[in-house]
């Protein structure tokens, strides 16, 4: 089985984000007409952080499979729909069903064009994607979000060049993420991907300048090493154990979210292969779950 696990090669976390930002370099974006007053935005995990970054300016209310019917309940005057999945499968179809059945028109966003939520929905809109191994969700909801921010790939890619990472990150057990306030959505995906790259192995925090102020240092370690994107660490952590990335004015969440999850990857790519040592049988447990298939790389 091991042996079976290493000859897939799964790429680390970092190359997969300089193929998704060459990827959005030459692709078409959908661009998102919706005409909803009060939509609610739901999805499942990353995909419903990735409904807040995009609809972070409208006035929506936010779900995810387990509290989007107490939503419906509470609030009366939702007046549509808007369903986020990279497969649109897993839950999307069981809550799109459902949905429909309430007579609540929705439309799906996705990068699958056989979705089997679409069938469901009244509209899709399909977004590009790369291969990548199951969890990245790299060039998915990174897609997702540039169709809103229409930030550069380039820019990004220009800034991701200039980030030295140091090369003694294996020494640590520990690492803490400080963003900017207005990144606090992002601070999510930063920390689902810790999880599922280290699980409880590599201790990975992430909070806003603001959030760090409230005893998140209380206790500190030798082990643990800061990294302030956008935000200029001259407190928190020893000064040999920091690395402080200036963020250009024009930086919005794909920024962010592609510049933390490159220098995740080069964590990653300084450890064991605690990930890629372990997702095959993770799939096959997960395929059981969802009844489905689900394999190691997602085409």
């Amino acid at each position: 089985m091991k042996s079976k696990q290493k000859s897939l090669k799964l790429p680390y976390l970092d190359k997969v984000v300089i193929d998704a930002l060459n990827l959005f370099k030459k692709s078409k974006l959908p661009k998102l007409n919706l005409k909803y007053k009060r939509p609610l935005v739901l999805g499942s995990g990353n995909a419903a952080v990735t409904g807040r970054i995009i609809f972070v300016d409208k006035d929506a209310i936010f779900a995810d499979e387990g509290n989007y019917k107490q939503k419906l309940k509470a609030i009366k005057n939702i007046d549509g729909a808007i369903l986020l999945s990279a497969s649109g499968g897993k839950h999307a179809p069981i809550i799109a069903k459902d949905l429909k059945k309430r007579k609540i028109e929705t439309v799906l966003i996705t990068n699958n064009p056989n979705a089997e939520a679409n069938q469901f929905v009244k509209k899709s809109f399909f977004y590009p994607k790369n291969t990548e191994p199951y969890t990245y969700n790299t060039s998915t909801y990174m897609g997702m979000i540039l169709g809103k921010t229409k930030e550069s790939p380039q820019k990004i890619l220009n800034l991701i060049k200039k980030t030295k990472t140091p090369k003694n990150l294996k020494k640590f057990n520990a690492f803490y993420i400080i963003v900017p306030t207005e990144f606090d959505n992002v601070r999510e995906l930063f920390q689902t991907k810790f999880d599922e790259l280290f699980g409880p192995i590599i201790n990975g925090r992430v909070f806003t300048i603001e959030q760090t102020k409230h005893a998140k240092t209380v206790v500190p370690s030798d082990k643990e090493f800061f990294i302030g994107l956008g935000y200029n660490n001259k407190l928190f952590g020893k000064k040999q154990n920091r690395l402080n990335v200036t963020l250009p004015k024009s930086a919005g969440p794909a920024t962010v979210m592609a510049l933390g999850y490159y220098i995740i990857g080069q964590i990653q790519k300084q450890h064991p292969n605690y990930f890629k040592n372990n997702i095959t049988n993770y799939t096959k447990q997960t395929s059981k779950m969802f009844k489905s298939t689900i394999k190691p790389i997602v085409e």
